[in-house]
């Protein structure tokens, strides 16, 4: 297995990081490009920028934005926010994107996958799948497909979904618990392993992680990958503290 990698996600909206609990309750949390700034020098393996308004809005995450970011670090940066062609992925990539994360979109078109993946490569195509339990009673797995930042059910199986996904050319997922997201209650370690079974590619976790021991579960699970937004941007942990306490708990991190 590959070194855990440990990555901060900036929800963005107006040109502004924001969080909030299950996407509700947005409190501005300050500059995206200042705050990737700090990140990279605290040892971030990657970020993650997601434009939470684009879909909403019926745009494209900004180009501005993602350019001032890319403008004051080196590190891997995916982008996700209104991508409904192959040539908006271009756009993103253009701006400053390392991949190109795409949720919604692709679950009303599957193909939007597939066209990615076969102009830019399966490394450039991340499927962003955000589940939920709740109301999951139809689907087999217990996990459904969420869209339009987790206001529209689709009554789309989870692990169905992820593993077509792959199929059609996503090479990572980022994978988010709705139910967790925002509540630093730990990642929801069996969507994890629900979805490590059934697809080959990278698992970031996301939605819930607060401290070591959570990405600790969720790695032990089978992420590849830790997300967490709130812990870095309120300073609770430094991402350095954070990759020391991980080898401690016997996570190979990267450095």
């Amino acid at each position: 297995m590959l070194n855990v990698r440990v990555i901060p996600c900036l929800d963005v909206k107006n040109g502004r990081v924001i969080k909030g609990v299950r996407f509700d309750n947005l409190e501005d949390q300050g500059d995206p490009a200042r705050l990737a700034r700090r990140y990279e020098r605290e040892g971030a393996d990657e970020l993650v920028i997601l434009d939470v308004a684009a879909t909403a809005d019926g745009r494209l995450a900004r180009s501005e934005t993602i350019g001032r970011v890319r403008d004051g670090i080196s590190i891997p940066l995916t982008v996700g926010g209104g991508v409904q062609t192959a040539e908006d992925a271009g756009a993103l990539l253009a701006a400053g994107a390392d991949r190109v994360a795409v949720n919604t979109a692709a679950v009303e078109r599957p193909a939007l996958l597939s066209e990615i993946s076969t102009r830019f490569g399966a490394q450039c195509a991340v499927l962003a799948l955000d589940a939920s339990r709740a109301g999951a009673k139809a689907c087999p797995s217990g996990f459904e497909v969420l869209t339009h930042s987790g206001r529209k059910r689709t009554g789309i199986d989870a692990a169905k979904w992820g593993r077509r996904a792959v199929d059609l050319g996503a090479g990572e997922i980022l994978l988010t618990s709705f139910d967790r997201d925002g509540t630093r209650s730990g990642y929801d370690l069996a969507l994890i392993s629900t979805i490590r079974r059934v697809v080959p590619v990278p698992i970031v976790a996301s939605g819930g992680g607060a401290h070591a021991g959570h990405m600790c579960a969720a790695v032990a699970a089978g992420a590849d990958a830790v997300l967490a937004a709130s812990i870095f941007h309120q300073s609770d942990w430094s991402i350095g503290r954070l990759k020391d306490r991980l080898q401690q708990l016997s996570v190979a991190v990267r450095r």
